[in-house]
């Protein structure tokens, strides 16, 4: 027989023993865990402002025609150039 078959059931033994599992009643979240709560809602709520940003940013950059797009002014243009009804009528 080896030591370990031996030592392993005096340890579950002693484990169970001084290990006791707490009761519900005594079992609590705490502040602790509520603070890490509101902490992690701020966290997310700053994050999304500051997405938000860098996204107007990018836009902005975008429409200047930063990214080597033509600026938004010239697509504007030729958008509402080619909206433009053509007449066909004989006159």
């Amino acid at each position: 027989m080896s030591v370990a078959a031996v030592l392993m059931p005096v340890a579950v033994l002693i484990v169970s023993a001084t290990d006791k599992t707490p009761q519900d009643k005594d079992v609590k979240a705490g502040g602790w865990g509520a603070l890490i709560l509101v902490m992690l809602i701020v966290a997310v709520v700053v994050l999304a402002f500051s997405f938000t940003k860098q996204l107007r940013k990018a836009q902005a950059a975008k429409d200047a025609g930063v990214y080597g797009d033509d600026p938004a002014e010239a697509d504007a243009a030729e958008v509402t150039e080619a909206d433009e009804p053509e007449n066909h009528s004989a006159s």
